[in-house]
């Protein structure tokens, strides 16, 4: 997903802002729950390839449904640019979050059942813990929006050592929480991207061709693309979608303001009450996705007692 800060309408009231931004974040959500609903079940429809491997794609271009997950995710960017361009970031993200509810209830609907409260209820946990945190950790936007490799470096270097770890233990592990580990990843090369892209939308302000003469542009078409892939990845080996997206789009917003604050040179309110809000709203959204693993993993196995006792094998997909 792409994050940037507000930009605003000079003229408009800011409840026209808000009669623009909040129906396009919401459609939006909406977007990018049947995105990733459609892409989950066309992964498990086509043969399971290695973590990073191209050829996922490839195979999976050949599939409807996959192609229309595909459209879902270009028109729900599209919503939100509209979104972030009209309204506040800690106003739109919390919104665009809750496209885990919409993923379980589309996800539901393509395997003809109810989408479960109980996980919809867990994912609206996240969206307010991430809407707490965007609050409370609302950076100040430097004068200038380059980025500071050098001051940037440890933080770079950590989550290059967190994605790594997250893949290696993916690749050992056969647990089911390999897949939150790929959602991790992704979520953190999500958030990547969108820190790159708040810098290209800089650059594009002085010009068309003045970000074909920074690296920032070449990193995103190689940190964005990689993203997407471990996506289709994380949706193939998991038969739930449910906590994997919960997982990414509560990550990729607090890496997007890590990278402000440590690449782009914006500030952090540091007090000691707003640290402990942040820390809470954190704890909060671990809650979230701690409850959305833990009753999906139970809805699996009724599931699959379900089919076991009609005779049947056990579906790869499974609703929430």
């Amino acid at each position: 997903m792409i994050h940037a800060g507000r930009a605003g309408v000079k003229g408009m009231s800011m409840d026209g802002e808000m009669l623009i931004a909040v129906p396009a974040a919401v459609l939006g959500a909406a977007g990018f729950g049947l995105a990733t609903a459609a892409q989950q079940r066309a992964t498990h429809e086509v043969e399971t390839t290695g973590t990073l491997n191209p050829r996922l794609i490839t195979t999976l271009l050949r599939r409807p449904m996959w192609l229309l997950g595909l459209l879902a995710t270009i028109v729900a960017l599209v919503l939100q640019l509209v979104a972030l361009a009209f309204g506040a970031i800690a106003v739109v993200q919390p919104l665009l979050v809750t496209g885990v509810v919409f993923a379980a209830a589309f996800s539901s609907l393509m395997s003809r059942r109810r989408p479960d409260p109980l996980i919809l209820l867990g994912a609206l946990l996240c969206a307010a813990g991430v809407a707490a945190f965007l609050l409370l950790a609302r950076p100040l936007p430097s004068e200038e929006e380059h980025i500071d490799m050098w001051a940037g470096m440890p933080l770079a270097i950590g989550l290059a050592a967190v994605v790594v770890a997250c893949l290696l233990f993916s690749s050992t592990v056969q647990h089911q929480s390999r897949v939150l580990a790929l959602a991790l990843a992704t979520g953190i090369l999500y958030g990547v991207t969108a820190g790159l892209m708040k810098v290209l939308t800089g650059q594009l302000r002085i010009g068309l061709l003045e970000p074909f003469q920074h690296v920032t542009l070449y990193a995103v078409c190689i940190v964005g693309p990689i993203g997407f892939l471990l996506s289709q990845n994380t949706f193939q080996q998991g038969r739930l979608v449910s906590p994997a997206v919960a997982v990414i789009t509560s990550v990729d917003p607090v890496v997007a303001v890590l990278i402000g604050v440590f690449w782009l040179g914006e500030r952090l309110d540091s007090s000691p009450a707003l640290l402990a809000g942040q820390c809470l709203a954190a704890v909060v959204v671990i809650a979230g996705i701690a409850f959305i693993t833990v009753r999906g993993t139970h809805l699996l196995h009724e599931l699959d007692a379900e089919h076991a006792a009609a005779g049947r094998t056990r579906p790869d997909v499974a609703p929430g």
